[in-house]
């Protein structure tokens, strides 16, 4: 128990040091790939998100989602990929190699559909190689370079949302 909080710890600061080094430098080009990262005890509909991407006119194919899970037990053969804690080691370690390469592929935006403050989800948002970083409002507003107000269950709210500011930041 006495080792978890430290692994904590240990992992938080290492958040707080890739996010005070982040260089913000967002791209005025149009989004072609798209990264999903949602906590399943929140929002667990990939479904809904694939059909928003094909109605925005993105192929499946540039689209990745993942979710993480609080138990391995708990997972989905459906869903593209999952993890949970035990896929973190100290001092922002990824020990999942899906979970790696989707943290280093190098996607147009990331949105990160989770309100509550996790730890390894908040690892992920920061680690990732994204240009154009896109959450509910969290926490550590260092994470994203867009937040929207709204519940993870008021997805059509969400959808309304993120369309209409892609297409003021001409992302889409």
């Amino acid at each position: 128990m006495i080792l978890k909080v430290f692994k904590e710890k240990s992992n938080q600061k290492y958040i707080n040091k890739l996010l005070s080094a982040r260089h913000v430098a967002v791209s005025n080009t149009k989004m072609s790939t798209v990264g999903v990262i949602l906590n399943t005890s929140e929002f667990s509909d990939f479904e809904a998100f694939r059909s928003f991407f094909k109605s925005l006119g993105l192929q499946q194919a540039k689209t990745k989602i993942i979710a993480f899970v609080e138990d391995s037990k708990d997972s989905n053969e459906l869903w593209d990929t999952y993890f949970n804690p035990k896929d973190f080691g100290w001092k922002g370690k990824i020990n999942n190699i899906d979970l790696q390469t989707f943290i280093d592929t190098k996607f147009d935006v990331l949105i990160s559909f989770y309100k509550a403050n996790h730890l390894e989800l908040n690892l992920i948002t920061a680690l990732s190689n994204a240009n154009f970083k896109v959450g509910l409002t969290n926490q550590d507003a260092r994470l994203y370079d867009l937040m929207i107000d709204v519940k993870p269950n008021e997805f059509s709210v969400f959808k309304e949302e993120l369309k209409k500011y892609l297409t003021v930041l001409n992302k889409l």
